[in-house]
């Protein structure tokens, strides 16, 4: 059951992603979005720690202390803020958060917006993403470019719905 459980949910996952990507012409990334999920590491632990509501990374961090899919996928996926983190030389070495590109920072929403969908189903709406952000972003290291251009977008998104966020993308997107 956990196996044909997890695997639909990464394929709903998927396909949500690639239709919003497609609704703004990220034909591209659409199609390559999270195929990592299907790698032996990242894909066992989620059949283990599948519960359908929610991601098996966080089981596995409350088992374990850390999730290593979570490690192994947000190292190869360029549409996760933590993919962009890097130590800055001119404040000795900190870490901090690297400008995201605009076509990840989208991807980026549109991966949240299938996330909220996927787990929340009839209950999700459009202050979901917003609210997840909200509720989690004390822990995030994001450049301030990105921070402002994130939060927009997300607000955006729940203000105006996705049809107007999606035509305003598409119109970012085309200036490059």
């Amino acid at each position: 059951m956990k196996f044909w459980g997890h695997l639909s949910t990464i394929i709903c996952h998927k396909r949500l992603v690639m239709k919003h990507c497609f609704q703004v012409g990220l034909y591209k990334q659409g199609i390559l979005h999270d195929l990592s999920k299907f790698s032996f590491s990242e894909f066992w632990a989620g059949v283990k720690y599948f519960q359908g509501n929610c991601s098996p990374n966080e089981q596995e961090r409350k088992e374990k202390g850390y999730s290593a899919a979570w490690l192994h996928h947000k190292g190869r996926n360029k549409h996760h803020m933590e993919y962009w983190l890097d130590y800055d030389p001119k404040r000795g070495g900190i870490l901090q958060g690297v400008e995201i590109p605009l076509s990840y920072v989208v991807e980026m929403l549109c991966d949240r917006m299938a996330a909220s969908k996927t787990y929340l189903k009839e209950n999700y709406s459009n202050k979901e993403p917003w609210e997840y952000y909200q509720k989690n972003q004390s822990h995030y290291l994001l450049h301030l470019n990105t921070q402002k251009l994130l939060e927009k977008l997300l607000l955006m998104l729940r203000d105006e719905g996705e049809q107007a966020t999606f035509d305003y993308l598409k119109k970012q997107l085309k200036k490059g």
